[in-house]
C-alpha cells in the first residue's frame, strides 16, 4: 500500500508538542458510557436539524458483541422489518407529538431514518424506537431556532480513526448540556485495513478495524460504519446531540478526487466508480443524515443550516464532486531548477484557472446561501470545510533533516525527499489542502466578497490533526474572514514532537513564523472546538483531552480565542490577534 504525507508523517509522531508556562487545569474524567445492546446495539442519532424537522436514526440488527479483536455480530435481520418510532418534549414520553412506523430490512443493511416533520423551532425533542418487544435508548436532539437568536454553541470535531485511542473526545461532548449540535468535518471512518494506518496503535488497545482488511465492498463499508456506531462513547455523543456532517476523504479513499483517489490502485481494487458507490450507499444509510433529492447526485453532498437572526452555516463537498487531481511535489521538484521556474510552476500548473475545488453548481449554491444570509440581516457565515483553506507556504527543512531521518521517512512515503526539497521552493506544505487550488479559492473569495462584503466568515476545517487559529486572506491581501482547524478525535498530528528526530513541535513553530496568515499551530493533543456565536463576537475554546490509550483522561482548554466581526472583516479580538496558553520547546 502506497502511503501519503499525512499518514507518513504521523507514523513517526506521539507525545505532546510543549509544556504551557503556565499550566492549564485539566478535570479528570472516566469514560464510562454504556454501548447499547440487543436488536438496538448501533444507538440512535439525530441529524441534519431544520427549523421545523431533524432526521432521527438507528439501526436493529443481531446483537454486537465485544471480541478480543473488537465488535463483532450485528448482521442485519432477515427480511423486511416495520419498526415503530415516537418523539416527544419530555424524557418519560408522555407529551408525544410524533410518531409512526418505518420499515428497513438488508437492502439498507437493517438502518432506519425518519425525517420527522412539523416540530416547534429552537424546541429540544426526545425520540425512541421500538421493534419485536426490544426498545432503544431515548436519544435528545434540538430544532434550530427562528427570529432572535442571541447565541448559538457548537460541538467541531474531524478524524476519528477507531485503531488509534478511544473516543475522549466524543465521551466529553456527550457531557454538555447546551449544544445547538456537533459538527463534524469529516473522516468519520477510515477504510485502512489492520496492516495500514493505525494498525499497529489498534492491536496494542485491541482495537483493530473490521473487517481487517481495506474496505472496497458494500458489505466492507457497512462493517467498518457498524464498528465505528458500536463505540460507547460515540453512541453517547449521537443521543444527546443532532449531527451536521460532512465527510472528508476517509469515508471513501485517502486523498480522494473525483475520478479516483491515492489509496486506490484499479488494477487490483477494481474500478473506482463502483467503490465511491459502495461507500456512498453505506454513508446515508449509516450517517443520520438526509439522502439526496431525487435526480441529484450522490456526491453533490453540500447543505445549508440557518440559526434564525444570528448565522447560517454552510456545509460544503471539496472531495468527489468537482475536484480536479493533487500535484506530486515528485513531479515539481523534478523540473524547478532555478527561480523563473518556480515562478513559471506557481502562474501555469499550481494556479491553473482551469483547476477545481468546488464546482460551479457548488459555488452558485454558496453564492445563493452567503447572499441570502447577508441579506437577512445574519452578521455571521460559518462554512464547514474539509480542509486547510489558509495560505501556509512550507518552511526551508533542509537544515533539520539528517540522511538518516530522511531515509527513514522515505519508507514510510516515497515522497518524503521530493518534499524536502520542495519545502526549500516556497511551496505549499500541502497539495491536498485549498493551497493546492489556489484558482479555485480566489473564484471562492470573490463570490465571499461579491454577496457579503467579506463580512463575518468564519471558516471550521478539520483533516490535518492539529489546532490552528488563521487569518483568511485574498491574493492581493484583503482579509476574508478567520479559520479554526481543529485537531482530530483520535488520528495523529504531523507536528507532534517526535517526528524529524524529536524536532515536530520545532517545525510547528518554524512553519508559524514562516506564514502571516498562521497566527497558532499545535499538533500537541486531541480534542474539539467548543464555538459560541453571539451577535457580535465568536468564542472559540480548544478543548483538548491528554489521553486516548485508556479511557480514563483529562480534559483542559488548550486555547482559547475571541473573533470580533464589528470591523468589517470577522478578526482575531486581541492585541496580537489572540490569546491562548502555550509555550514551544524553544
Amino acid at each position: 500500500m502506497t502511503i501519503t504525507r499525512r499518514t507518513a508523517l504521523a507514523t513517526l509522531f506521539a507525545g505532546g508538542a510543549a509544556s504551557c508556562s503556565s499550566v492549564p487545569k485539566r478535570t479528570p474524567f472516566v469514560a464510562d458510557s454504556v454501548q447499547a445492546s440487543g436488536q438496538f446495539s448501533s444507538g440512535v442519532a439525530s441529524g441534519d436539524p431544520r427549523a421545523d424537522a431533524v432526521i432521527i436514526w438507528t439501526r436493529i440488527g443481531s446483537p454486537i458483541a465485544q471480541g478480543p479483536a473488537g465488535p463483532v455480530g450485528g448482521t442485519a435481520l432477515p427480511g423486511n422489518q416495520t419498526v415503530t418510532w415516537a418523539m416527544a418534549r419530555d424524557e418519560a414520553f408522555t407529551d408525544i407529538v410524533a410518531d409512526g412506523t418505518e420499515t428497513t430490512g438488508p437492502a439498507r443493511d437493517g438502518t432506519v431514518k425518519v425525517d420527522v416533520q412539523g416540530l416547534a423551532p429552537g424546541t429540544t425533542y426526545f425520540y425512541r424506537f421500538d421493534h419485536d418487544g426490544e426498545r432503544s435508548p431515548i436519544g435528545r436532539t434540538r430544532t434550530l431556532p427562528v427570529g432572535d437568536t442571541g447565541k448559538a454553541r457548537f460541538a467541531v470535531i474531524s478524524c476519528s480513526n477507531y485503531p488509534f485511542g478511544y473516543f475522549n473526545v466524543y465521551d466529553q461532548i456527550a457531557r454538555a448540556d447546551d449544544l445547538d449540535a456537533v459538527i463534524h468535518l469529516g473522516d468519520y471512518i477510515y477504510e485502512y485495513g489492520r496492516d495500514g494506518y493505525g494498525g499497529e496503535a489498534g492491536a496494542a488497545l485491541g482495537r483493530t478495524h473490521v473487517p481487517p482488511t481495506e474496505v472496497l465492498t458494500l458489505d466492507d463499508y457497512r462493517q467498518r460504519h457498524r464498528q465505528y456506531k458500536s463505540d460507547p462513547s460515540s453512541q453517547a455523543m449521537l443521543a444527546r446531540h443532532p449531527l451536521i456532517a460532512i465527510w472528508d476523504d476517509h469515508e471513501t479513499a485517502n486523498n480522494s478526487w473525483k475520478e479516483g483517489a491515492q489509496n486506490h490502485t484499479p488494477a487490483t481494487e477494481g474500478d473506482w466508480a463502483q467503490r465511491r458507490t459502495a461507500a456512498l450507499q453505506a454513508y446515508y444509510e449509516w450517517m443520520p443524515v438526509r439522502d439526496p433529492a431525487p435526480g441529484k447526485a450522490r456526491e453533490a453532498f453540500f447543505r445549508s443550516f440557518s440559526f434564525g437572526n444570528l448565522l447560517s452555516l454552510a456545509a460544503i463537498e471539496t472531495r468527489l464532486m468537482a475536484r480536479d487531481q493533487e500535484l506530486s511535489y515528485r513531479d515539481a521538484v523534478a523540473t524547478l531548477k532555478t527561480p523563473d521556474d518556480v515562478a513559471r510552476y506557481r502562474r501555469d500548473v499550481l494556479g491553473n484557472p482551469d483547476r477545481e475545488m468546488l464546482g460551479a453548481a457548488q459555488l452558485d449554491y454558496l453564492e445563493q446561501v452567503l447572499g441570502g444570509s447577508k441579506a437577512a440581516g445574519q452578521p455571521w457565515r460559518v462554512v464547514a470545510n474539509q480542509i486547510i483553506m489558509a495560505k501556509v507556504n512550507a518552511a526551508d527543512l533542509t537544515p533539520y533533516v539528517t540522511e538518516e531521518q530522511l531515509v527513514a521517512l522515505e519508507q514510510q512515503w516515497d515522497q518524503a525527499r521530493a518534499f524536502v526539497q520542495a519545502s526549500t521552493l516556497g511551496l505549499p506544505t500541502n497539495f491536498d489542502a485549498w493551497d493546492g487550488y489556489p484558482a479555485a479559492r480566489e473564484r471562492f473569495y470573490q463570490m465571499v466578497t461579491r454577496t457579503t462584503g467579506a463580512e463575518g466568515l468564519i471558516v471550521l476545517t478539520g483533516d490535518t490533526h492539529t489546532w490552528w487559529a488563521n487569518d483568511l486572506t485574498d491574493n492581493g491581501g484583503a482579509s476574508m474572514g478567520v479559520e479554526l482547524g481543529v485537531s482530530s478525535v483520535t488520528s495523529p498530528s504531523p507536528y507532534r514532537e517526535d517526528f524529524l528526530g524529536g524536532k515536530g513541535a520545532d517545525y510547528a513553530l518554524l512553519t508559524n513564523r514562516h506564514n502571516k496568515d498562521v497566527r497558532y499551530l499545535n499538533g500537541a493533543s486531541h480534542g474539539y472546538i467548543d464555538l459560541t456565536i453571539t451577535p457580535d463576537a465568536a468564542d472559540a475554546r480548544f478543548v483538548a483531552v491528554d489521553n486516548i490509550q485508556s479511557t480514563a483522561y483529562n480534559a483542559f482548554d488548550q486555547a482559547a480565542f475571541t473573533i470580533d466581526r464589528r470591523r468589517g472583516p470577522a478578526r482575531f479580538a486581541s492585541t496580537d490577534g489572540l490569546t491562548f496558553k502555550q509555550n514551544f520547546l524553544f
